[in-house]
C-alpha cells in the first residue's frame, strides 16, 4: 500500500492479504484512539464552557473518524477481492443524500488542478460580524489573505448555483435552530477550478442559549471524490462487460445448440447393405466462456449415402456461431443436392469470401456410400480424418485445400478411401491441438506425406488405437477420447465425431 505522499503512483505489486489485514488492524486502532481523544475533550468540560479549542478538537476528531471509517471499508473491499457480476456497487452519498450530484461534482475539476486534500477552519461571529479564517482555508478557496475572509452573505456567490439552496438552508438551520452542519458543496475559485468542499459546522451559544457564532472545519475533498468516481465508473464498466459477455455467451450457446445435430451421444444409420454407428462429443474450452464456431454433423442423404463433416470458424461468440450456422446450412444443402465434397468446399470458400464479415474457416467433408463402403472426402486447411483398422491407426493423406476464405477461387481436391467392416473413422476440429503434444514414446511421425504437419491432437488420438479396438461401440470410443482430453485445460473448444463401419 503506497503512502499518502505517493497516492498518485500505484504500488509496484498488489499488497498481500497479510499486509491488508495489518492495515485494517491499524485503522481500527486509530479509530479507537480518536474516540478516546474525543471523549477526553468532552469529559474536560470544555464543550459545555464553549471553549473554541475543544470545539476545534471535536470537529477534527469527527472529520478524522469519518475518513477512517471509509478507509476501513475500502481496505475490507480490497481484501475481499473483485466484486461479483451481480453485486451491487456501493454508492457515495453527499451530505444532501444525492449520489449522482456529489460524484458528478468531482469530475468537473480540471485534470491539471491537483491540490492535496487539506483542512481549514473558520468562525463567523454574529454579534460583531467578525470573520476569522485559517491560512489553509484561504489556500482552499484560492483567495489571498489580503482580500480578507468571506462573510456568510458573500459565501453563496462562490458556491455553484445547484448547491446554493441546500447550503443556505443548512446555515440557516445552524444559526436559527442551533443544528450542526455536515454538508458538501462545490465552489468555483478565481482561477476557474471547481472544488468539492466538506463542511462540518457547529453553533456557538451564548449564555442565554442563542447562537452567537458559528465554527466550521472545511476540507477540500475534490481528489477523494474524483477517486471515488473513478472507482465507481470502473466497477460499473466491469459489471456491464460481465453482463454483456454473459448475454453473448447465452445467445451463442443457444444458437450452437439449435444448429448442431439434435441427437446427442450416439446414432446409428442402418442400411440393408451396411450401417454406420456414430457418436460425437463437444469439448468446451478451459474457461467455458469461449464459445467458438466448431461444428460436427452426420446426415443421411437421399441417395443412401451418409454425410460426415466437421469444421471450425475463426473467432468466438455470436459472430462465430452465426457464421458456423451459415456454413453448416450450406454444407447440408449442397450435400442433399448431390454436390461432391471437392466442389462443395469450393462453394463454401466462395460463400465465406463474399460474407459481410470476413473470416477464415476450416472444414472436412466426407461422403460415405455403404453399398461399396467408399469414403470420398475433401478438406480445407483442416486436420485429416483418422482411420483405425486392426488395432492400428493412421492419418488419411489429405488432398489439396487451403483455409476457407483465404484465397478466392481456390481449387479443392478430393480423395477416395475404401473402408472395411469394423473400421473406425475419427473426425475432429483443430481445437484438440491446444491440449498438448503427443505422449512420449508413441513413435509417431509428425510429418505426413505431402508435407502436411500432423498436429498433437491427432497424435494422441492415434495413441488410443488399442482402446478403440477393444471398444464395442462408437460411444465407447468417444468416452475414451473424453477421458484422454476432457480433464486437461484446452485453450479452445473442440469437437470429435466417431463413425464405426458395421458388417
Amino acid at each position: 500500500m503506497p503512502s499518502h505522499l505517493d497516492a498518485d503512483r500505484p504500488a509496484s505489486q498488489p499488497p498481500e492479504r497479510g499486509t491488508l489485514d495489518s492495515l485494517i488492524t491499524q485503522a481500527r486502532r486509530l479509530r479507537g484512539g480518536i474516540d478516546a481523544v474525543r471523549s477526553s475533550a468532552a469529559g474536560a468540560g470544555g464543550e459545555e464552557a464553549g471553549d473554541p479549542t475543544s470545539r476545534w478538537k471535536r470537529a477534527l476528531c469527527d472529520l478524522a473518524a469519518r475518513h477512517l471509517d471509509g478507509l476501513g471499508e475500502h481496505l475490507g473491499q480490497l481484501r475481499a477481492g473483485a466484486p461479483a457480476a451481480g453485486a451491487d456497487a456501493p454508492e457515495w452519498h453527499g451530505a444532501d443524500g444525492g449520489a449522482a450530484e456529489g460524484l458528478a461534482a468531482a469530475g468537473q475539476a480540471p485534470p491539471g488542478d491537483r491540490l492535496p486534500a487539506r483542512s481549514g477552519s473558520a468562525e463567523w461571529n454574529l454579534l460583531t460580524d467578525d470573520v476569522s479564517w485559517s491560512a489553509e482555508l484561504y489556500a482552499i478557496f484560492g483567495r489571498a489573505p489580503s482580500e480578507g475572509p468571506l462573510s456568510l452573505d458573500e459565501l453563496p456567490s462562490w458556491v455553484l448555483p445547484d448547491d446554493q439552496p441546500l447550503l443556505a438552508a443548512a446555515v440557516t438551520d445552524c444559526l436559527v435552530d442551533s443544528r450542526p452542519i455536515d454538508r458538501e458543496f462545490r465552489i468555483m475559485r478565481p482561477d476557474g477550478a471547481v472544488r468539492t468542499l466538506h463542511l462540518l459546522g457547529e453553533p456557538v451559544l451564548d449564555d442565554h442559549g442563542g447562537t452567537a457564532a458559528m465554527w466550521a472545519v472545511v476540507r477540500d475533498v475534490s481528489e477523494l471524490r474524483r477517486s471515488e468516481l473513478a472507482v465507481l465508473e470502473s466497477r460499473e464498466t466491469v459489471r456491464h462487460e460481465q453482463h454483456a459477455a454473459q448475454a453473448e455467451r447465452r445467445i451463442a450457446v443457444e444458437l450452437q445448440e439449435s444448429v448442431l445435430p439434435q441427437w446427442r451421444g450416439s446414432r446409428r444409420f442402418s442400411r440393408s447393405d451396411g450401417s454406420l454407428d456414430i457418436a460425437s462429443h463437444y469439448l468446451p474450452s478451459a474457461t467455458s466462456t469461449l464459445i467458438g464456431g466448431d461444428w460436427y454433423d452426420a446426415l443421411e442423404l437421399p441417395d443412401g449415402a451418409t454425410l460426415l463433416s466437421a469444421g471450425d470458424l475463426t473467432g468466438h461468440g455470436v459472430a462465430a456461431t452465426s457464421g458456423m450456422a451459415m456454413l453448416l446450412g450450406a454444407v447440408r444443402g449442397m450435400a442433399v443436392a448431390g454436390v461432391e465434397p471437392g466442389a462443395l468446399m469450393g462453394h463454401l470458400n466462395q460463400l465465406l469470401d463474399s460474407a459481410a464479415q470476413p473470416a477464415l474457416g476450416s472444414a472436412v467433408c466426407c461422403r460415405y456410400r455403404p453399398a461399396d463402403r467408399t469414403l470420398t472426402w475433401s478438406q480445407a486447411g483442416h486436420p485429416a480424418p483418422l482411420l483405425f483398422r486392426g488395432g492400428e491407426g493412421r492419418v488419411l493423406r489429405p488432398p489439396e485445400g487451403v483455409l476457407l476464405g483465404a484465397a478466392p477461387g481456390a481449387a479443392y481436391g478430393q480423395r477416395t478411401e475404401v473402408l472395411e467392416a469394423g473400421d473406425l473413422l475419427v473426425l475432429h476440429t483443430d481445437g484438440l491441438t491446444s491440449y498438448g503434444d503427443a505422449p512420449s514414446g508413441t513413435g509417431l511421425d509428425p510429418l505426413l506425406p505431402g508435407g502436411h504437419v500432423q498436429d498433437g491432437g491427432s497424435q494422441r488420438l492415434l495413441a488410443l488405437a488399442g482402446r478403440f479396438a477393444a471398444a464395442r461401440t462408437a460411444q465407447e470410443c468417444v468416452r475414451a477420447v473424453v477421458e484422454e482430453f476432457g480433464d486437461r485445460e484446452g485453450r479452445d473448444d473442440a469437437c470429435v465425431l466417431v463413425a464405426r463401419v458395421g458388417g
